[in-house]
This record gives C-alpha cells, structure tokens and sequence, in this order.
C-alpha cells in the first residue's frame, strides 16, 4: 500500500513545488482501497485531503481505515488547514508514514496530535524512496539550501561541444526528452549568461506534459541578458537574473520583460554562488537543475554548490572540444589522484541509444 501511495506521490513531482510531492492512499478495514490522492499545485489541497475527497465522491466509507502517506501529516494552518485534524476528523484508525517532517512548522507535530486523538500511527516503511522524492524539500528544510543537480550531456571522451561549440545534438531524441523530464520535477532551472548569449535557450521544459514551468535563474554579474533572448517567450514563467552590480538602465530593460533582477557580489566582481542558493532556498526552491556551460560548471563544482550529477553519455567520440567543467581546483591541476572530487554512483540507466548516470558527491545526502 506505500508503494501505491509513493505512486501517487509521483504524479505531484512536476505539480506541488515548492510543497513535497506528498501521496496518500485510504485503506478499509477489510483490505480495499478507498481513496487515492496526491498533493495539488501550490494554495490546493493535500495528499491526505485529496484522498478523503475521493473516497467521498465514491461513496466510501474511511472509519477506521489506515491512511498510508508518504510524508507526516502536516500540523499548520499556511496556505491549506492541517491534514492530521482532516484525517482525525474523518474517522482514521491508523497512519502509516514514510517519512518525518522536517519543517518545523510540523517536526513531528503531525504524528503527536495523531496520537492524542487515539490514531495509531508508525513510521518508516517507504522511507528510502520517500527521501529520494522529496530530496530537494528536504535539503531546503534541513540544510536552509536547495538539492543542486547539475545535468550535463556529453560524448563519450566527455565533450559537450565541438570546439567551434556546435552542441546540438550530441545525445538522442530519448535523451533530451529524459532530461525534460527532470527539468519538470526542478523548483527552478539555472544557467550562465554565456549560454544565453550563445546559445540564445528557451531552456523551458516542452518535451513532457507538465502543468508548471519552473523558474528561470540566469547567473549574470554583468547584466549582459538581452532583453530580446528567447528565455522570455516562455508565457508566464518566472525569470530571476542575478547580477554582480546594478546597471540601472540594463536592469529596468530586463524587469520592462518581467525578470527579477538582483544584486550579491563576491568579493571578485562575480556573483556570490554559496549566497545565491541560500537566496533561492529563502524563495522557496527546492530542486535547482543546472545546464550551464564549462566554466559555470567549473565555477559550482570548485564552490562546493553541486549535490549531483545528472550525466548523459552519447555512443560517440568528438575528440577536441569542450569539457563539462573548467577549472575544477583553485590552484592549478591536481597533483595527486587522491585529491579528485569524489562522486557515488547512484545509478546507470540505458536511454534510448544514450548511458544516464546519476551520479552523488560523497557525503552529500548526509542531512
């Protein structure tokens, strides 16, 4: 029954940032099913509440049914009421969670006011999966960052781009649509000035059905956006640039196209990296899903702001060109093996004629 909820808790990825993607299956006494649900878009209703709803407009009965739910069961009045005075309400005997809430509006509120009303509950079964499809949440709640993903696609010898920069297309059809994908479950999608001007990307997410575009985040210190690039064509998404200084005249051409424009320098003339994730975590991102260029990716990896990889690998060899990122080490290459950036594999997957490999800086799912 957790998994039929983890199921359910799937189709809220692409839908409920920045709220967990949240699953709730209603069980009977004697073993039936009577409600399904999931969490809705942001303002809508919970997993816990969807599922009440369906077994209502079905005619079934919830008394003393267990409510298996993939996340606690929240305790707070925010944008909706509290689910476990819902489920108390309703008549249920027991809940089955996967998962504690971080947040410390709940933080294990949810599972006390369960059990001051005489609903049995336990903790745990789905906890693994539950975790990994709510990492993002998580991070943000816990770490006060979002769960940084850095997708790049390359040749086999690790090209991206040919060395004039031609790109399109190393990797296939299957690929690209694989990446969409991933693009739709992110809070937000971040990339550099350079491949805006470059490339000149929709970088909106058009390959998979999805109710919800995520946010646009251009890392830009010197506000060399165009205001005619074709990031803006994408109706009603959200587009924050942020900037090393302000450019008042470049800055009000950009907001004129409905960008946010921000300012946190480094100490270098750059945009502060660790401070921009804290920013976006403050505005409520939880998966940030990088596609940048080289020295971008160059730049988050040597500043410690990548969680994982997110590789595609093309059956292909490019020889001279462009690799994933630049300038891995402040100090010059390494002079010693042992002092590599250390990675996990956490899986390796054929996608159509391409290799996906997700792979985890060491030690980062520690929270």
């Amino acid at each position: 029954m957790m998994q039929l909820a983890l199921e359910a808790a799937r189709h809220a990825q692409r839908l409920s940032p920045p709220n967990p993607a949240v699953g709730c299956v209603l069980v009977a006494p004697d073993g039936a099913v009577v409600g399904v649900g999931h969490t809705q878009r942001t303002g809508g209703a919970h997993a816990e509440v969807m599922a009440l709803r369906d077994a209502q407009a079905h005619g079934r009965s919830v008394a003393g049914a267990t409510a298996y739910v993939t996340l606690e069961p929240c305790a707070h009045h925010g944008r909706t009421g509290p689910c476990c005075d819902a489920l108390v309400q309703a008549g249920i005997g027991k809940v089955v969670a996967a998962l504690a809430d971080p947040n410390p509006l709940v933080a294990g509120q949810g599972f006390a006011r369960l059990r001051a009303a005489g609903v049995e509950v336990e903790i745990g079964p789905g906890a693994a999966e539950a975790r990994e499809m709510n990492i993002g949440f998580l991070s943000r709640m816990v770490r006060g960052l979002p769960w940084v993903r850095m997708k790049v696609a390359a040749s086999l010898d690790g090209r991206t781009a040919l060395e004039n920069g031609t790109s399109q297309w190393i990797t296939g059809p299957a690929a690209r649509a694989d990446g969409h994908a991933w693009r739709a479950r992110a809070g937000a999608i971040l990339t550099g000035v350079g491949t805006v001007v470059d490339d000149d990307p929709r970088l909106d997410v058009r390959e998979v059905e999805t109710e919800r575009q995520p946010i646009l985040v251009v890392v830009d210190s010197q506000l060399q956006t165009p205001p005619a690039a074709r990031l803006f064509e994408v109706p009603g998404r959200e587009v924050w640039i942020y900037a090393a200084r302000r450019d008042d005249a470049r800055a009000a051409a950009l907001e004129a196209r409905g960008a946010q424009v921000r300012c946190l320098p480094d100490d270098n003339g750059k945009v502060a990296l660790p401070a921009l994730m804290r920013d976006l975590a403050a505005r409520e991102v939880n998966e940030l899903h990088v596609e940048a260029g080289h020295k971008l990716n160059g730049s988050l990896l040597r500043e410690g702001q990548v969680d994982e990889l997110l590789l595609y690998l093309a059956p292909k060899l490019i020889g001279e060109g462009m690799g994933m990122a630049s300038r891995l080490q402040t100090h010059g290459p390494l002079n010693m093996l042992s002092d590599a950036l250390a990675l996990e594999f956490r899986s390796v997957d054929a996608v159509g004629t391409d290799l996906r490999i997700l792979a985890r800086l060491t030690g980062r799912a520690e929270f």
